[in-house]
């Protein structure tokens, strides 16, 4: 499982590219792969947004606070500007926001704007957006130019957490352009998922995207979208190419590579149902009929072991999982100030680090 893990972020990537090109079918089946290959809570929950709302997480309601469902106001396409909704400068804003969003707008390159040096982690990098991205998203900031400034701090998250952009653009220098500006000469200097899917994608939706500036920027990439659909065949076929190569190997994989010997749980279908347990841990595993007859004494402590191995191996993933489970309920239920939820995520249990810890304590005795 965890060799799968990086393949599984990849995924998780290209589904999140996907959702900002409103190809939400596309982002549903790497999402789905990536939970196959290693389950996690940000694809768990980017499945949850695309299946509750039609494939189309930006329809979704959130909760705000102790506000309870909050529902979007609808875009007049004649206008431009949502029916009988006041402006964001009648919204109140303390002057500390109004001195934040002049700050990010004087920053002179994407590093200043999060904050970090230029040999920064991607660990700080993600700490630094996450506190930003809360401080300035224009459903909690309505000073104005906060949402240029989350833009702008989106972009910068985006380009610096890809290695070949980041590179890129610290090999500009000096001739770079200002980061906080917007333009179609933008470059290779634009990230490749917009700031609210981006903010979706660390949060799992905790806003819903403003119709303002969001269907703006949709406005802006119907063209773009149009372009991209008229070469999406030759495209689509260079993206499933390596899939098709992945399932041909594997099937032959299967084909030439023997069976084991073992297996963790009952599988009848394939014959394995004879239980016996491990002589050291008692771990229980499953053999065919003839088992007896083929494995030696010599083979048979060899083989148990290698089974207790894949047994502990087993224990640790589900343990991360179970952990990850539990630290994103806890995350939303503070975020929300969600009393039940908070409850619930305390009694959450996690029976796999249960058993680990165990085993841990059998070997130190």
């Amino acid at each position: 499982m965890e060799v799968n893990r990086d393949e599984a972020e990849r995924c998780i990537d290209i589904a999140a590219a996907a959702l900002s090109s409103e190809q939400p079918e596309k982002a549903r089946r790497f999402l789905e792969k990536a939970q196959r290959l290693f389950p996690t809570e940000k694809a768990r929950v980017l499945l949850e947004v695309i299946s509750k709302n039609g494939f189309s997480p930006r329809k979704e309601a959130h909760l705000n606070g102790d506000s309870g469902p909050r529902q979007r106001t609808t875009q007049s396409q004649d206008t431009g500007r949502p029916e009988g909704k006041t402006s964001d400068t009648s919204k109140s804003y303390t002057a500390d926001q109004v001195d934040a969003v002049r700050r990010i707008k004087q920053c002179k390159d994407f590093y200043e704007i999060l904050g970090v040096t230029k040999d920064a982690s991607e660990d700080e990098l993600k700490r630094c957006y996450r506190k930003l991205a809360l401080k300035f998203h224009p459903d909690k900031n309505h000073a104005p130019g906060a949402t240029d400034a989350f833009k702008a701090i989106g972009n910068a998250y985006g380009v610096l957490s890809n290695d070949n952009k980041r590179r890129q653009y610290d090999e500009c220098g000096e001739e770079r352009r200002h980061p906080s500006r917007h333009g179609p000469d933008h470059g290779n200097f634009d990230a490749d998922i917009s700031p609210e899917d981006l903010f979706n994608m660390f949060f799992g939706g905790g806003f819903p995207a403003s119709s303002q500036h969001t269907n703006g920027r949709m406005r802006h990439q119907r063209p773009q979208r149009r372009e991209r659909q008229r070469d999406g065949g030759l495209a689509l076929f260079v993206q499933v190419m390596p899939i098709l190569i992945l399932v041909i190997v594997s099937a032959l994989s299967q084909i030439m590579v023997n069976s084991p010997a073992y297996s963790l749980s009952f599988r009848p279908s394939v014959g394995y149902t004879q239980k016996r347990l491990t002589e050291n841990l008692k771990v229980p595993y499953y053999v065919g009929e003839q088992f007896p007859k083929d494995v030696s004494s010599g083979n048979l402590k060899r083989l148990e072991q290698t089974v207790e191995d894949d047994y502990i191996s087993n224990l640790r993933n589900n343990c991360w999982k179970e952990k990850q489970q539990k630290e994103g309920m806890l995350y939303r239920a503070r975020y929300f100030g969600d009393t039940d939820l908070y409850q619930r995520a305390q009694r959450a249990r996690t029976p796999s680090c249960a058993k680990l810890s165990e085993i841990t304590a059998s070997y130190q005795g």
